[in-house]
């Protein structure tokens, strides 16, 4: 039986992007039929007070979240992902903060012309991108963040992960998280973060 899972995902959040690497090994085992899907921290946060740190952030990932989207709009979902894993590799295992370093390098490895960069500093997409984030967040609610994951319509914020699972635990841990999830009184469990984003 096919798993149809939605995976929302911020190019910047290095939580997201390890999670993202936990369904990809899940995906390896398992028959899911993943779609790749941007929401933006920018978005959620654009009504909050938050520091004047991670106001800063937003800006720089705005700009990859509007490239994925138009990557989606105008190329499909098997380039959105290519895309993702082209970024984040970058962004996050790179340690890259500089988005004009990031974004030529990820649009040349995945075979999208130059010209495709300046679709990171267009409004073109943003009804289609704020409709993206707002399908993922009436999921869950506003009170999380990125990744959010829906599995056969039973959606969650998270799981939080580091380092990635590989293997058997991979697989235990998704069936865990699934069927925890599913149980329709089931809101949250959490403990304190005591690493990092460990990536391979």
């Amino acid at each position: 039986m096919t798993d149809t899972v939605k995976f929302w995902f911020d190019p910047s959040c290095p939580w997201a992007w390890m999670t993202s690497r936990w369904v990809d090994e899940v995906a390896s085992q398992r028959d899911l039929d993943v779609t790749w899907n941007v929401m933006s921290l920018a978005v959620l946060n654009e009504d909050n007070d938050v520091s004047e740190e991670y106001a800063a952030f937003f800006p720089r990932a705005l700009r990859y979240t509007r490239l994925v989207q138009a990557a989606q709009e105008l190329h499909g979902q098997a380039t959105v992902k290519a895309l993702y894993d082209a970024l984040g590799t970058r962004i996050h295992p790179g340690g890259n903060t500089n988005a004009d370093e990031v974004i030529p390098a990820a649009l040349a490895e995945v075979g999208l012309p130059a010209s495709f960069a300046a679709w990171a500093d267009s409004e073109h997409y943003d009804p289609e991108m704020r409709a993206s984030h707002f399908d993922g967040m009436r999921r869950v609610g506003q009170d999380v963040g990125t990744p959010v994951i829906a599995v056969n319509d039973v959606a969650f914020f998270g799981p939080v992960l580091s380092p990635t699972p590989r293997g058997e635990a991979a697989t235990k841990l998704w069936d865990g998280v699934v069927a925890v999830a599913a149980y329709p009184g089931f809101f949250e469990m959490k403990r304190t973060r005591t690493v990092g984003p460990i990536f391979d």
